[in-house]
């Protein structure tokens, strides 16, 4: 059939799928079957339903649309270019190389458009959760009678069978049920075929029965390429009121290509041959390559045209909107171009040693209440550990669904879920987001963080029980590992602080750092407030990372010992005792190893002066990393195996966490023996043998 024998909508879906398979064949790297399967849905929620402005990309009451299919990249490439946003054909050329716009998996912070990176099957379903949320909580804040809506729009998230496989996808379609989200649409490409093969092998349940059990509104249009059927669908989910929904639509990997509904179709180009063969079925040219008829770009110019207009029009309307709520407008204006409002910090917390001893946990709570009062856009919450993550558990500001307003997020056990929605929170904006839980379940965690700090996003982490201080849960629940796995993800800041004063700055941080998510690890044990009236200044030294809490008595330092969070009270405990014995010891507090190494030089030099080579690292985690701090002639004492089940005080003796064992490998560091056998046999042999 020729292009001129066919519908302009047809012509606008046929010319998605092969710029999509252009794109995959000349990059010889890529994913063509889902974009020539799910090309006529893509079309359907573009043209009829989804609200844009491409000369816009981040109008706040823009709908969000997720490819949470991250594979299926070439898809969004091709309507991003066709739909006039910043993406030209000569970007789309560039597929998959490099400093190219048009990435594998998408982007971001390098491709305008993308509302979100994905990557991970899973990881889109789940931002597209913190979407909605977002948008409901935005539209119960700002939206008022008698006044255009602030906030109303749309979170569609486009998903396959590997997302739903994805446990990830089952806590956030739980959580959403429970939320009632009905702004939330997903379209899922059912074309029963895995990278491996069929999905048969391995996924034979019945997917929407899954979704009626969570609440969600279930559809099936057995015709991906129906567009009226589709569109019929997308309708009747935007009539529900009360649940999220989800439209199964019945697709065939590959449509069109000789290797259509096959797995074959999936993750390699088609090859040259096959690739003709498909333009021919779709009456293109098989010798051109990224061909756009000139009908098509009028064609799908138009809803970004239309978008433009709307954005004119709910521009006016909010012109108006600030005329009566001055507040609430100037609010909305900030936090969408992610600034605090002035004073934001006027109320954290200062400590000194007559308050007591105080957990860092309990100090980082009283921080964030603190910063809520003043940042009303404050929205998160813990993973069924508020109490521990000293979070809010009154239930007196519980987001619900019948309270949309309230700003605490009950997540549930649903420590996945809750990192990747953080990250949707993030991205759609107007929000500041936290999320709480133990610092051990950062394991389940760790690719949402790892997302958030590869698309420059921010959100903050906040983790509790930090060490084999938690004690009698025992080593299920001691991390040992886990600060040193988050510190080694780019574009992060970690930080450990050691007690009330150092966890008020460490907040401040958290919420000062652009571009960069913060993860804060905090203790179960209460710690002493370091006096900085004789100590050196928490609110100058975490900024930098790490600093000369207690100078060195008689001169030069000739020893250094540095510790994180809970260990410093040992290493000022141990500075008293090496001083007595005649060693002017320096102690340095090292909360975070990314900010330090953002300082310059001549910092780091007055902090570990090169001269001064014996050093002493003392941390409740893996040593792995410390030699860069403590030199050839330095000492680390740390866990090189799991932790126990016993009371912390006895583990923390066993260990080796005491100041006495402190003064002890110390001078062994001083003597030339850095190491301690001893200490390293009780730590490798296993419990029992």
């Amino acid at each position: 059939m020729s292009n001129s024998q066919i519908s302009i909508d047809e012509l606008s879906v046929n010319t998605i799928r092969l710029l999509s398979v252009d794109m995959v064949q000349k990059a010889n790297s890529g994913h063509p079957g889902l974009p020539l399967g799910a090309a006529p849905m893509a079309y359907v929620l573009w043209s009829r339903f989804l609200r844009f402005n491409p000369q816009d990309p981040k109008w706040p009451n823009r709908d969000r649309f997720v490819l949470s299919a991250g594979h299926g990249s070439a898809l969004l490439y091709s309507l991003l270019h066709l739909y006039g946003y910043d993406l030209t054909i000569d970007d789309l050329k560039q597929f998959r190389q490099m400093d190219s716009k048009t990435p594998g998996h998408p982007e971001s912070h390098i491709t305008p458009g993308v509302e979100v990176t994905t990557g991970p099957l899973g990881q889109g379903f789940a931002n597209g959760l913190g979407m909605a949320m977002s948008e409901v909580h935005l539209a119960a804040l700002y939206n008022k009678e008698g006044h255009a809506p602030v906030q109303d729009h749309y979170t569609y998230v486009l998903v396959s069978d590997g997302d739903l496989m994805e446990g990830i996808s089952a806590e956030a379609a739980s959580l959403a049920g429970h939320l009632q989200l009905n702004k939330m649409i997903y379209l899922y490409d059912d074309n029963n075929i895995s990278l491996d093969g069929p999905t048969s092998l391995t996924y034979t349940e019945n997917p929407m029965k899954r979704f009626d059990a969570y609440y969600w509104h279930t559809q099936h249009v057995p015709d991906g390429n129906d567009l009226d059927a589709i569109e019929n669908a997308i309708r009747v989910a935007q009539t529900v009121t009360d649940r999220p929904s989800i439209i199964a639509v019945r697709t065939i990997i590959g449509f069109g290509s000789p290797l259509a509904g096959t797995s074959k179709a999936h993750g390699s180009p088609l090859g040259p041959d096959n690739v003709k063969a498909t333009k021919k079925f779709y009456g293109f040219d098989p010798e051109q390559s990224f061909q756009v008829p000139a009908e098509v770009y009028a064609h799908l110019k138009q809803p970004g045209q239309k978008g433009a207009e709307l954005q004119k029009q709910w521009d006016a309307d909010f012109a108006k909107y600030a005329e009566s709520f001055k507040a609430e407008a100037d609010m909305f204006k900030l936090s969408f171009a992610g600034k605090l409002p002035d004073g934001w910090d006027k109320d954290l917390p200062v400590y000194t040693p007559a308050d007591g001893e105080l957990a860092t946990r309990q100090a980082s709570g009283k921080a964030l209440d603190a910063i809520k009062k003043t940042v009303p856009f404050m929205f998160g919450g813990s993973a069924d550990l508020a109490s521990s993550n000293e979070m809010d558990k009154s239930g007196s500001d519980s987001f619900q669904p019948a309270h949309p307003a309230n700003r605490n997020v009950w997540w549930g056990v649903r420590e996945h879920a809750m990192g990747a929605a953080m990250n949707g929170i993030a991205h759609h904006g107007g929000l500041r987001t936290y999320g709480g839980t133990f610092l051990t379940f950062s394991d389940y965690m760790r690719a949402a963080i790892r997302l958030t700090a590869l698309a420059e996003s921010t959100a903050t982490f906040v983790f509790t029980h930090d060490s084999i201080g938690l004690g009698e849960d025992g080593p299920t629940h001691q991390p040992v590992e886990q600060v040193l796995a988050l510190r080694s993800i780019p574009n992060i800041v970690v930080l450990r602080p050691a007690d009330a004063n150092e966890s008020t700055e460490a907040w401040r941080i958290a919420m000062t750092t652009p571009k960069s998510p913060v993860v804060l690890v905090f203790s179960r044990q209460k710690l002493p407030i370091l006096d900085q009236t004789k100590f050196g200044s928490a609110r100058e030294g975490v900024a930098k990372g790490a600093y000369i809490l207690s100078e060195a008595e008689g001169g030069e330092p000739k020893l250094i010992l540095i510790a994180t969070g809970s260990e410093v009270k040992l290493a000022m405990g141990a500075q008293i005792e090496l001083q007595k014995a005649g060693t002017p010891t320096r102690v340095v507090s090292f909360p975070s190893w990314e900010l330090f190494e953002h300082q310059d030089k001549a910092y780091r030099e007055k902090v570990f002066p090169p001269t001064v080579r014996k050093r002493l690292a003392i941390e409740a985690g893996s040593p792995i990393g410390w030699h860069k701090y403590t030199t050839d002639e330095g000492g680390i004492i740390a866990m090189n195996r799991f932790g126990e089940s016993a009371p912390a005080e006895e583990l923390f003796e066993k260990f080796g966490f005491t100041v006495e064992n402190v003064v002890k490998r110390a001078q062994g560091v001083l003597a030339g023996h850095p190491e301690d056998p001893e200490m390293e046999k009780k730590q490798v042999v296993a419990k029992g043998d």
